[in-house]
């Protein structure tokens, strides 16, 4: 995947984050998050076994952002390497190539 690449489809999983899908906590939840000084709280789904982290939205923004920035510059110091390599496109090419394929993923 090229440096184009990476960065539209990172910034598409960015977007996904939809607040309007909020859950509420429930009582027994929200005196266990405050017990917690309000800090973060592990909670276990008991029909998969699957756990989740209960922290706050903004620091869940913070840390995603910053997940974001980390993965930018990964992205880019890898297509840096590429470009070295000889594997790179022009950028005309690339911004034609990120447009066709934005098009056929609205069809």
């Amino acid at each position: 995947m090229h440096l184009l690449e990476r960065l539209f489809y990172q910034r598409a999983m960015f977007c996904r984050y939809d607040v309007r899908r909020t859950a509420k906590l429930t009582k027994k939840l929200t005196i266990a998050l405050h017990a917690s000084g309000d800090n973060e709280l592990e909670v276990v789904d008991p029909e998969t076994q699957q756990a989740y982290v209960v922290v706050a939205a903004d620091i869940h923004r913070q840390a995603m952002e910053a997940l974001r920035r980390q993965q930018d510059r990964e992205a880019i110091a890898q297509g840096i390497l590429e470009m070295e390599a000889g594997e790179g496109m022009p950028v005309d090419q690339a911004w034609q190539l990120a447009r066709e394929r934005l098009r056929a993923r609205k069809r």
